[in-house]
């Protein structure tokens, strides 16, 4: 009652004074305009140095792969390891930025990462392995490109955790797949002659 009371005596004693302005809050999310605090040329330098690092922690892991074949699969750590640790940050960066409540940052970080490795990674293999001399089939099952022809393009939580579902049941089955050898059966490419 007394901030109202006061509220309309100062609209009428002050009725042609101007109101104080209104502080609008902050973005968390501002963009920062200036130059560079790196130059070009140490950007440079740092790139190839985080690169060289990158290379040696390469070596080091696939040198390690092997003292780990004893006790862990080798499909295990093709098909379930090695694809987490490689994609672990970008898993890391979609949910930060979920929980910050930016969606679209989340869904655009998960479908760079598709489409770089659609784009990217798929022709170079191919492209490399040709260039190896050891052909890279490409064979995609009509039932698999038909079924992600047709998918809605939409999801849901339950769709989600149907699909985190199914990676810890491939995860479980390759943990205790013992592995097999059918190379020659399968379908590769054959370099012909002309």
């Amino acid at each position: 009652m007394g901030s109202e009371e006061q509220e309309g005596s100062r609209t009428r004693i002050h009725l042609h004074e101007p109101l104080p302005p209104v502080r609008e809050p902050k973005e968390s999310h501002e963009e920062k305009t200036g130059e560079p605090e790196l130059s070009w040329f140490l950007t440079l330098v740092l790139l190839t140095v985080v690169t060289v690092l990158v290379a040696v922690n390469a070596e080091w892991m696939i040198d390690s792969i092997d003292s780990l074949s004893p006790f862990i699969s080798k499909e295990w750590i093709g098909l379930i390891l090695l694809p987490t640790v490689g994609s672990l940050a970008e898993c890391i960066t979609a949910v930060n930025v979920s929980v910050k409540d930016q969606l679209t940052l989340s869904i655009s970080v998960a479908v760079g990462s598709t489409i770089q490795t659609a784009l990217f990674v798929i022709p170079f293999m191919v492209i490399l392995g040709w260039v190896l001399d050891k052909p890279l089939a490409l064979l995609f099952d009509p039932f698999e490109s038909i079924v992600l022809y047709i998918s809605d393009g939409k999801s849901n939580w339950l769709e989600g955790l149907i699909l985190v579902c199914l990676y810890v049941v491939v995860a479980v089955t390759f943990w205790f797949y013992p592995g097999s050898n059918f190379s020659s059966t399968l379908a590769v490419c054959s370099t012909s002659t002309l």
